[in-house]
């Protein structure tokens, strides 16, 4: 039996987009007026079929009952536990406290240089900071859970004093227990909740918000030829497999985030395909997140003309991301990217 998707296209923005909300021209995208839709991509692992709403009661019925439940994940408000998505994209500044991450490694892996540019996002107005220490780079070796606790013990213990929330960046229960004696608002572990089987225990216990995050294989060997059948609805399928096994697990809560995986255990065609086609996962019904900035892609696409920090690469990218409804963006360069999305945002949505 076919297993068929839900793709919101055609997307409007701004006044235009009020408009056709207020005559029922198009569908808000989350409960935002300000993004919305008004056709749809019916798609298989066979084919797929572009169709406006007027046309989805044509439908079989058992079709159209799949759809319509879709498109009523696609326009439900999210909320999410101290985020508030009524101008999106909101951006997650980025810490490494590593020496060896693929951008930032070794620039902010003291305390003092951590506080200070953290402290440096929230002047900027970022409302989340994502603070790791232990890099999940292709090829990364692993390090050991009291080499990665000595890395970020610092910056933890002075958490509580910043006025943003901390996402914990880590693949670890127990650097998880550690970091929650001070600060951890959400959980954000790149392995998909695969690397330690006991993260599901402690996300059911705190009820903290977390990040299920799409990654094929270990950092150490993910970029070694990976393969899918469908990137776009294998990724699709183990989200929906991943909820199902949350939900099980006793977690009932809807302060979940779903992230793709731009460049862990993907090609270039991989990360452009999950790029281009993005707005499929928001008939899963959850806030999205996408990590693209400086990510090796960008190199790819632009040979000759690539840069140290990739900033042209990391705001165009996102500048679409925000154009299909994505809800949050992991950066490096907050302020730079926050200055191009506000330039851009007052020339196209108002």
């Amino acid at each position: 039996m076919d297993k068929y998707y839900t793709k919101p296209c055609n997307f409007y923005f701004g006044i235009q987009s009020e408009k056709k909300v207020k005559l029922k021209q198009s569908l808000p995208l989350g409960g935002n007026k300000l993004i919305s839709f008004d056709s749809i991509e019916i798609i298989s692992r066979k084919n797929s079929k572009l169709i406006g709403f007027k046309e989805i009661r044509k439908l079989k019925q058992s079709l159209r009952k799949k759809v319509n439940t879709d498109i009523s994940n696609i326009v439900k408000k999210k909320k999410f536990k101290g985020l508030k998505f009524k101008i999106s994209p909101i951006l997650m500044g980025v810490i490494n406290m590593t020496p060896d991450s693929f951008s930032d490694g070794g620039k902010y892996n003291k305390a003092n240089s951590a506080l200070e540019r953290a402290k440096y996002f929230i002047k900027k107005g970022c409302q989340i900071i994502d603070i790791g220490g232990e890099s999940t780079r292709p090829g990364a070796q692993e390090i050991n859970l009291k080499n990665e606790w000595k890395r970020i013990e610092s910056f933890f213990k002075k958490t509580k004093k910043l006025n943003c929330l901390i996402s914990l960046d880590t693949r670890k229960r127990k650097i998880m227990d550690l970091a929650s004696k001070y600060k951890v608002d959400l959980v954000n572990d790149v392995s998909g909740l695969n690397y330690d089987a006991s993260t599901i225990n402690f996300l059911r216990k705190t009820k903290k918000p977390f990040v299920i995050h799409h990654s094929k294989g270990s950092p150490k060997i993910m970029q070694n030829k990976p393969n899918y059948k469908n990137v776009i609805l294998d990724i699709y399928d183990f989200f929906e497999n991943k909820l199902k096994i949350i939900n099980r697990n006793g977690i009932k809560h809807k302060n979940i985030i779903l992230d793709p995986g731009i460049g862990f255990g993907k090609n270039l065609k991989h990360n452009i395909t999950l790029l281009k086609h993005v707005s499929i996962f928001h008939s899963l019904g959850y806030p999205i997140m996408y990590g693209i900035s400086r990510k090796r892609f960008i190199k790819d696409l632009v040979g000759l003309n690539d840069s140290k920090e990739r900033i042209g690469g990391t705001i165009s990218s996102s500048i679409w991301l925000m154009m299909q409804g994505v809800q949050i963006l992991r950066v490096h360069d907050f302020n730079e990217v926050n200055q191009a999305i506000k330039v851009f945002r007052s020339l196209r949505f108002k």
